[in-house]
Order: C-alpha cells, then sequence, then structure tokens
C-alpha cells in the first residue's frame, strides 16, 4: 500500500490532499505540521519543524514506509534573496530524513505556482507562460529547489515532478497563499458595514485574463502527478482548464452574499482591514461561527499581491495535456461550490 507524506498538511493544498488520499482505501496519509489539525480526519499526523534537521530526524525516523513525498510548504520572509534558505532547507531537511530509510520511496512532488514566472514582481511576462519558458532573473527559491532536487535524483530509483498551479480556490486555516479566504472575509465584511462588492483590486486585473483550480482539482492532479509515469522528472502547469475575467466571477461572489456589485475602488486590504478585528468577532457571534480571528484566516498582504497585477495571467495547460491530464472544471461554477463549503462549516456567515 502506498504511504503519502505531506509536508505541510493544513495549508490550503496539503489539506485538500489529506482529504483527497484519505477517502482512498489504497493509500495510508501521513501529515507534517507545526500545528495540530482543526479538522476531523482518519489521517496520522506529526507536529515536526523542517527548519531543524535534528527535529526531522527525531520525530520522522521511524517512517521507513513513505512512498511518495508531498512537498507543499512555504516559509514567507522579508525578501526573494531570503526565502531561499529556508524554503530549501525544509526540503533538503526532510528529504535527508526520509530518502535513507523509506527503502521503497517511489516520488517527491514539489508544490510550485505562478512565481515561477514572475507574477511577484507586479509586471507583465510572457502569456500563456509554458513550462520551458526561460526563468527569470533570480532568487526564486522555486528554482534552488528543483534545481536541487533534480540533482539529488540522480542515479535513484524514485522520481520526482513539480506542479505550478496559479490562483488557488479553496480553504485552510492560516495558510498564507489563500486567495479564496481573503476574498470571501472581505465579503462579509463588506455586507456587514452596509457597503456593495466593490473590486478592492488594480482597475485593469479586473477585465484581465486569469486562471486559477479549485483546490480539490489540485489534490486529484497531485496524486496523477506523483503516480503516472507520463509525469517523471518533469513539471507541469495546472489549473481547472479555462480562462475568466473577474468582470465574470465578481457577480456571482456577491450574488452568493446577496450584495449589489459596487465600482471598482483599489484599496489596500492590508491597511483598510488592520482594524476589522472587532467587526469580524461581532460577525462571527452574530452568526454563530467558528471562533477564528481574521489574523487566522488570511493574509491581506497576499490578497493585496495577487489582485494588484494589472495584466493578463494564463498558464499553457498543453504539455500537461500531452502527458494525459484532462479533468476540467468551469472556474465560475465552483466558485459558489467552495464557497458554499465554507458557509456550511460555519467559516462565513
Amino acid at each position: 500500500m502506498p504511504t503519502a507524506l505531506i509536508a505541510g498538511g493544513l495549508g490550503v493544498v496539503g489539506r485538500a490532499l489529506v482529504e483527497h488520499l484519505e477517502d482512498d482505501p489504497n493509500w495510508t496519509v501521513i501529515g507534517l505540521s507545526r500545528r495540530t489539525p482543526d479538522f476531523d480526519t482518519s489521517a496520522q499526523f506529526i507536529s515536526v519543524d523542517l527548519l531543524n534537521l535534528a527535529d526531522c530526524k527525531l520525530k520522522l525516523g521511524a517512517l521507513t514506509g513513505v512512498t511518495h513525498i508531498f512537498f507543499t510548504p512555504y516559509a514567507a520572509r522579508a525578501t526573494f534573496a531570503e526565502e531561499v534558505a529556508p524554503n530549501l532547507g525544509m526540503l533538503s531537511n526532510l528529504l535527508d530524513t526520509i530518502e535513507p530509510i523509506a527503502a521503497d520511496l517511489a516520488h517527491v512532488q514539489l508544490m510550485q505556482g505562478a512565481k515561477w514566472y514572475g507574477v511577484q514582481f507586479g509586471a507583465p511576462y510572457k502569456t500563456p507562460a509554458k513550462e520551458d519558458d526561460p526563468r527569470h532573473m533570480p532568487p526564486n527559491f522555486y528554482y534552488d529547489q528543483q534545481d536541487w532536487l533534480v540533482e539529488r535524483q540522480k542515479g535513484k530509483a524514485w522520481t520526482w515532478s513539480g506542479l505550478r498551479p496559479h490562483g488557488v480556490w479553496g480553504f485552510s486555516i492560516g495558510g498564507r497563499m489563500n486567495l479564496m479566504t481573503g476574498i470571501v472575509l472581505y465579503a462579509a465584511i463588506s455586507k456587514h458595514l452596509g457597503l456593495p462588492l466593490r473590486w478592492p483590486g488594480k482597475a485593469g486585473f479586473y477585465d484581465c485574463l486569469y486562471n486559477m483550480i479549485d483546490v480539490e482539482l489540485l489534490a486529484e492532479a497531485m496524486e496523477w502527478a506523483a503516480t503516472d509515469p507520463a509525469t517523471a522528472n518533469d513539471a507541469f502547469n495546472i489549473n481547472n482548464g479555462d480562462f475568466f475575467r473577474w468582470n465574470q466571477v465578481w457577480p456571482r461572489i456577491a450574488e452568493f452574499f446577496d450584495m449589489e456589485v459596487g465600482p471598482v475602488q483599489t484599496v489596500p486590504l492590508q491597511t483598510v482591514m488592520a482594524d476589522k478585528e472587532p467587526v469580524w468577532a461581532e460577525i462571527a457571534a452574530s452568526h454563530g461561527l467558528q471562533p477564528f480571528t481574521l489574523a487566522e484566516l488570511t493574509n491581506w498582504d497576499y490578497l493585496d499581491m495577487a489582485l494588484g497585477n494589472a495584466y493578463d495571467q494564463m498558464s499553457s495547460m498543453t504539455k500537461a495535456r500531452h502527458a494525459g491530464w484532462h479533468k476540467t472544471l468551469d472556474t465560475e461554477a465552483t466558485v459558489a461550490r467552495q464557497m458554499q463549503r465554507l458557509r456550511d462549516d460555519k467559516i462565513i456567515p
């Protein structure tokens, strides 16, 4: 029976993969996180500091049956250069611990993203982005991780893969790069204050093309890329399979909250939401929501970055299609489904 070791098992991507694989009796699932799970799960969870090699060896040294490693954590730092060492260190500490003891290790997967192409710089890049496009000027910890893993894999029986989603539409507690949660919290607070749902990002981006992936579809793609021989030792863009404009999806979000769509009003969310913890506490109490704070649920600085790039952002799916991945979702339809899950789970009103 394959055993999945999911590093970052409580993040938006890792959590979805835990939920996906634990429903399959053919998988044994082990999640890694410094926090304890905030949801019911049959997976085994181990609290470990991946930045500490000694802690990895102490906590993970008995995991001899691991066959597949899914690496999803992200260590944020003040600059791109400062991100390289900790994000590479977490990967190397995990491999230095597991590879020597896991005789049946078959695959190691990296979770990457559109930062591979330079979306973080706030300036246009070549679109549709393809996996073999020239790299931008470093630093970029994705490059360091992949180069290190490629070198590590040489001559080994196990293989590697990398997946590059763009926006990820799903839920987690404390997930730093969580597009959906920030948007729906902004919407809920706007409604509570009697405001229309105004687009807070750059005006031009409201009309630009964009792509994202439903996190449940991403979990399926992760399993595919980790188990299909056609994906061995390669990286792939991954998204819902369509493109959209926010001006098409934004009314669907407003409809979900029974709100009017207001005019575009670009605001720095990190600034205007800084004083909204008491407002959210009032909303949570009045609607009987789970007692999470805004700080636990989202990171406004990430949302400012994600909605602040006024240019088309598209990733080509041709390579994944040729490798055998053909599943698609209609983005406008999936947006409402994931928001309803948050409502059912008493995260939002």
